[in-house]
C-alpha cells in the first residue's frame, strides 16, 4: 500500500475492479470537512467519533489542506470537533479520552501548520470561536488538571503531557502563541509540582513536566507577568524542589554516562580503533552528532530553577547515594541509535535501576557535580553556534551559582570534599589525568579546575570572547567570598596564575585579529585585576604566605608579557581611536603589577651577580621575593572585591529567546506521531467497560 493510501486511512483493494474502502474514522473526518453538521443526521456521531482510533496523520493534513473560503465554511464544524473533545476528556471511557487528546493535538498542531502567518486571535476563532474560547479553554485546563492529578492511568498522564508539550510548542516563537494565554490564567503549575513530588509519577513523567514547566516560564516572560514565574519563585516545597532536581540529575547523569560509554569505546584496542575509524566512513555525521548534541531543555530548567528559587541552591547539593527516581517497573523509552545525546528523556529502567554503575563518583554525587561534568562535556568544543550556546548557558547557569552566598558556602565547606572526574580535552603537550590521582577536595576546586580548563583549551583564532568574560567573572565571583569570608582554599593557584598569563600572551600574539571583532582591553583588564586581588587581598585567603611567594615569584618569572602588555596598552591609549578608553584603564590597572617587576627585577638580578649564578634556581628567587617585601610600595585599588550581579534582562534577552526558540521546534519534533502512538496505550483499555 503507498504511503499516501496510508495517510488517507484507505484500507486493502477486494478486488481489482473495486475502489479501495475508507476506514470509518475518515469517512467521519470527511463529514466534518464537509459543510453540514455531521450530527444533523447521525446524533450518535461524537460519541462513535471518539470509539475511533484516531488517524492523526490523515486528520492534520487534511486541516493543512483548508483554504481560506473553506476555512469559514467548516470553521463551526471545527469548533464543534473542539468542544467535543474536551468533553470527552471527562468520559469514563478511557479510549474515549486517549482519542480525544490525539485529536486536540492534530487540532493545534494542523490549524497552526496551515495559518502559520494568521493572527493568534484568527487561529484561536477557527479551533474554538473567539466567544467561548475562554470557557473552552478553561473546561480543558481544568480537565487535564483533573487528569493529571487523579489515581488514573499512567499512559493518560503522559498523553496529557504530550498534549500540552504540543500546544506550547506549534509556534516557533512561544511568545506568540496566543492560546498560552489561556494556560496563564488556568494555571497547571500546581499539577507539575505534584508529579514532580511523587517518586512513581516523577519517574515516569518527571523529564517532560520539567520541560512544560521551564517552556512554560519562558512565556512573554519580559512583557508581563507570567504566573509560572511567580509561583516557581516561591516554591519551598522540599520534596518538589528535590523531585526537580533529580529529574534533572538523571537527565545530565544518562549524558554524562553515554558519553563517557562511547569515549571508552572509542579509547579501545587496536582491533576497536580500526573498527571505529572503518565505521565512521559510514556514519561519521552520526557519530559526531552523538558525542555532542546536549540537551538544552533541561538545562534551561535547571537555569531556571537556579536564577528564579533561591531555595533550589540546597538541592544542588543533596547527595544521590543512589538512582532512586522511580520505584515502579516501566517501559523503557525506546531511542535509535542515531538519536543525539541528551535530547530524549533518560530511559526508564536507568531511572529505576539503583545498582547501575555510573562513575566512581555515584556514593557521594549530587547534582552540582554531575553538573560540573557535564558542563566540562560540553564546554570542550565550541565550533559551531549550537554548541556555543550549550557553554553560555552553562556558564550562566555557574555565574548564578557563584553569586549566590549560601551555594558559596557549601562550595567552600571543609567537611563537603568530593573527588570530581572532570573532562578533559585531549592534547598533545599534557599526559592524560588519571581518574584515581584526583584529590577529594571543597566543590570550589573543581570549579575553578573547569574554568582553568577552558582557559586554557579556547585560545583559538575564532576566539569565544563572550565565554572568556563569563569564565573570569566567575573565578572573580569566587575570590570576592573567599576574600570576604577569608576563606584559605588549598588549591593549586599556580595552574590559574599561569593560564591567566598565557590568556595575556595570547591577547598579545593575536592583537591586530582579534580587536577586528572584539574588546581585547576589557578581558585583559579582568585578568590584571585578578592578579590586583591576589596581589592586593592574597594575605586573607591564599593558604600559606608561601603561596603569596609564589604569585610575586609568577609575576617576576613572566615580567616580559606583563611588559609587553603595558607597551601595548600605552601605544593604543596615546593614539586617538576607539580603543583609548579600555586600553588606559589596563594602563592604571597594571600600576602594582610593574612595581612588583619593577622592585624585584632589580634585585635578582643584584643577587645573582653578588653569588656568581648566571641562572637562579625557584627557590633562591623566592628568597630574594621574601627578603625584599619589606622595600615595596603598592598602591591601594577600589573596587577589586565589587562585582556587577548577573541580570537576564536586558543583556541576557536575546540569547534566551533565541534559546527557547531552539528548544521548541527540537520538543515539536519529538513530540512525534510515533510517541504519541496508540498500541500501547490500547493494550491497557483493552475493555470497555
Amino acid at each position: 500500500m503507498s504511503q499516501l493510501e496510508k495517510k488517507a486511512g484507505l484500507l486493502r483493494r477486494t478486488s481489482s475492479s473495486k475502489k479501495p474502502l475508507k476506514e470509518k474514522v475518515v469517512l467521519m473526518y470527511d463529514e466534518i470537512f464537509a459543510k453540514e453538521d455531521p450530527a444533523k443526521n447521525n446524533p450518535r456521531f461524537w460519541d462513535e467519533l471518539f470509539l475511533m482510533k484516531v488517524n492523526l496523520e490523515y486528520l492534520e493534513s487534511k486541516l493543512e489542506s483548508v483554504d481560506g473560503e473553506e476555512v469559514q465554511r467548516i470553521q463551526d464544524n471545527i469548533n464543534s470537533l473542539f468542544h467535543h473533545c474536551v468533553q470527552a476528556l471527562g468520559e469514563e471511557h478511557q479510549i474515549k479520552v486517549v482519542n480525544a487528546l490525539q485529536t486536540l493535538c492534530a487540532l493545534f498542531r494542523g490549524v497552526h501548520q496551515k495559518n502559520k502567518s494568521a493572527s493568534g486571535f484568527d487561529i484561536i476563532n477557527m479551533l474554538m470561536g473567539f466567544d467561548k474560547a475562554e470557557q473552552r479553554m478553561k473546561d480543558l485546563m481544568e480537565r487535564l488538571d483533573s487528569l493529571l492529578c487523579g489515581e488514573g492511568s499512567e499512559s493518560l498522564k503522559s498523553l496529557c503531557l504530550k498534549l500540552l508539550l504540543c500546544l506550547v510548542t506549534v509556534t516557533d516563537n512561544i511568545s506568540q502563541n496566543t492560546i498560552l494565554e489561556y494556560v496563564m490564567i488556568n494555571s497547571i503549575f500546581e499539577a507539575i509540582l505534584q508529579i514532580l513530588s511523587d517518586v512513581s509519577s516523577r519517574g515516569q513523567h518527571g523529564y517532560d513536566a520539567v520541560v512544560l514547566l521551564a517552556l512554560l516560564v519562558n512565556y512573554r516572560k519580559y512583557e508581563s507577568v507570567n504566573p509560572y514565574i511567580v509561583k516557581l519563585s516561591i516554591v519551598d516545597d522540599e520534596p518538589t524542589l528535590d523531585g526537580m532536581g533529580m529529574v534533572v540529575h538523571h537527565a545530565l547523569t544518562e549524558y554524562n554516562r553515554q558519553y563517557k560509554d562511547k569515549e571508552e569505546e572509542n579509547q579501545g584496542g587496536f582491533f576497536s580503533t580500526l573498527t571505529s575509524m572503518v565505521g565512521s566512513m559510514f556514519i561519521a555525521d552520526a557519530d559526531e552528532k552523538l558525542s555532542v548534541q546536549t540537551n538544552e531543555a533541561i538545562l534551561l530548567a535547571l537555569y531556571e530553577a537556579v536564577h528564579l528559587n533561591r531555595n533550589f541552591i540546597t538541592v544542588l547539593a543533596q547527595s544521590h547515594p543512589e538512582i532512586d527516581l522511580a520505584c515502579t517497573p516501566a517501559t523503557p523509552t525506546p531511542t535509535t541509535p542515531t538519536t543525539p545525546l541528551g535530547t530524549t528523556p533518560p530511559s526508564l529502567d536507568m531511572m529505576n535501576n539503583p545498582e547501575l554503575p555510573l562513575d566512581p563518583n555515584l556514593q557521594t554525587s549530587n547534582l552540582l557535580i554531575t553538573f560540573l561534568k557535564y558542563a566540562s562535556i560540553v564546554m570542550q568544543d565550541t565550533k559551531d553556534e549550537h554548541r556555543l550556546n550549550s557553554a553560555r548557558l552553562c556558564l550562566i547557569i555557574l555565574t548564578c551559582i557563584a553569586e549566590d552566598q549560601y551555594a558559596d558556602a557549601f562550595l567552600h565547606d571543609d567537611n563537603m570534599n568530593f573527588r570530581v572526574n572532570l573532562h578533559r580535552m585531549p592534547m598533545r603537550h599534557r599526559k592524560k589525568a588519571v581518574d584515581k590521582n584526583i584529590p577529594s577536595r571543597p566543590l570550589v576546586c573543581a570549579l575553578l579546575d573547569l574554568m582553568v580548563e577552558f582557559i586554557v583549551t579556547h585560545m583559538m583564532k575564532d576566539f569565544p570572547m563572550d565565554l572568556y568574560l563569563r569564565c573570569v567573572q566567575i573565578i572573580h565571583k569566587l575570590l570576592c567570598y573567599q576574600k570576604k569570608c577569608r576563606i584559605r582554599l588549598h588549591y593549586t593557584w599556580r595552574e590559574l596564575w599561569s593560564a591567566l598569563i598565557n590568556l595575556l600572551k595570547f591577547l598579545l600574539s593575536n592583537e591586530t585579529t582579534l580587536l577586528a571583532k572584539h574588546n581585547i582591553f576589557h578581558l585583559a583588564l579582568l585578568v590584571v585585576n585578578l592578579f590586583n586581588m591576589f596581589i592586593t587581598y592574597g594575605d586573607t585567603f591564599l593558604p600559606t604566605s608561601n603561596s603569596y611567594d609564589e604569585l610575586y615569584y609568577e609575576i617576576v618569572r613572566m615580567h616580559q608579557v606583563f611588559d609587553n602588555l603595558y607597551c601595548m596598552v600605552l601605544r593604543v591609549s596615546t593614539n586617538t581611536g576607539q580603543w583609548k578608553e579600555p586600553a588606559s584603564k589596563v594602563t592604571h590597572a597594571l600600576v602594582n603589577v610593574r612595581a612588583i617587576i619593577n622592585h624585584f627585577n632589580p634585585k635578582i638580578e643584584s643577587y645573582a651577580a653578588v653569588n656568581h649564578i648566571s641562572q637562579l634556581s625557584e627557590e633562591q628567587v623566592l628568597e630574594v621575593v621574601r627578603s625584599n617585601y619589606d622595600t615595596l610600595t603598592l598602591k591601594l585599588q577600589d573596587g577589586l572585591d565589587q562585582f556587577e550581579r548577573y541580570s537576564e534582562q536586558p543583556k541576557e534577552a536575546a540569547f534566551f529567546k533565541e534559546l527557547v526558540r531552539s528548544i521548541s521546534l527540537n520538543v515539536r519534533k519529538n513530540v512525534s506521531l510515533n510517541t504519541l502512538s496508540q498500541d500501547v496505550l490500547l493494550k491497557e483499555f483493552s475493555t470497555i467497560s
